[in-house]
């Protein structure tokens, strides 16, 4: 099992590219087809990269919808065709910020 910081920095990584490809113009991501693959990667990663960080790490910050998180994750795996790229992403535009802060800190602790 690689360490927990991998996986935490994967999220973090996931969250940098899912905003560089969304950008400033929510309409023009959504018409990009190009963008909105790579953007479902990603959250598939993020989700994915997030049910490996142990459950201890995820106990300090239950504010985090951990289990939401691995749900959402089947979603994109096993629902690719019925996933709306839209709903998506506002469900991750309203989740990152409790997520950045608690990896941001879970990092932060690991690497003291």
């Amino acid at each position: 099992m690689k360490h927990p910081q991998v996986y935490l920095r994967h999220i973090l990584e996931c969250i940098e590219s899912v905003q560089h490809y969304v950008g400033d113009d929510r309409e023009a991501f959504l018409n990009n087809s190009m963008a909105r693959d790579a953007v479902l990667r990603q959250l598939q990663v993020m989700a994915e990269s997030s049910q490996r960080v142990p459950d201890d790490l995820k106990a300090k910050h239950p504010t985090v919808e951990w289990r939401a998180l691995a749900a959402f994750r089947n979603v994109l795996v096993h629902n690719y065709l019925g996933v709306d790229v839209e709903q998506a992403l506002t469900a991750y535009e309203q989740n990152v910020p409790v997520l950045r802060a608690a990896v941001e800190q879970l990092l932060d602790e690991l690497d003291a």
